[in-house]
């Protein structure tokens, strides 16, 4: 059992935690926390310490463990800026507008999403018989008016637009977005 620093009595009813440990001195050497640790044979000289890698320039270990330079775009162009990765939330309504040889289509698009919200086109059976020419001034009047008031139904009264490479916004392009705007909808830019 146990070596007790003094004897129990037998009137006492329960131990003490010194009473309780084994003994390894009659009177504790040090008042800390770690005097309570049992003593082992371990020393700071006995660790020793990994050896340390030498890293080739080209180790891939070099590579994980420093900071990632500033040319790293050239290394991975397919990494997203910030605009590109934020702002399919800061205008998430976008406008498509395609113009074939023989008709206009245009519909706007929840980009998180990709679920169409408004559609039109001179192709639709209700216009393509109505119109006295399908890709005219007026058909592009229309198509804006159509995309405008749809949009409204669906709760959208802002969009934006992003033109492709070498497009500007003028022609029949110009005359569909500023009939959207004259319904009442604000294209952001």
């Amino acid at each position: 059992m146990a070596c007790m620093s003094s004897p129990p009595s037998a009137s006492s009813s329960f131990l003490l935690p010194t009473e309780l440990l084994p003994c390894r001195s009659l009177k504790p050497t040090s008042l800390s926390w770690t005097s309570s640790f049992p003593k082992l044979g371990i020393s700071c000289n006995s660790i020793t310490h990994a050896p340390i890698p030498i890293l080739k320039r080209d180790s891939f270990i070099q590579a994980a463990w420093t900071r990632r330079s500033r040319g790293e775009l050239a290394t991975r162009p397919s990494r997203k800026s910030w605009k590109q990765r934020t702002d399919m939330f800061m205008r998430p309504f976008l406008l498509n507008v395609f113009f074939s040889k023989r008709f206009i289509h245009a519909k706007v698009m929840h980009r998180g999403t990709s679920k169409v919200i408004s559609v039109a086109t001179t192709n639709s059976k209700d216009l393509r018989y109505s119109l006295p020419s399908l890709t005219d001034d007026n058909a592009c009047r229309v198509i804006g008016q159509l995309i405008a008031e749809r949009s409204k139904e669906a709760d959208v009264f802002a969009m934006s637009y992003e033109p492709r490479k070498n497009e500007r916004i003028e022609g029949k392009l110009g005359i569909v977005i500023d009939t959207i705007r004259e319904n009442g909808i604000i294209l952001v830019e």
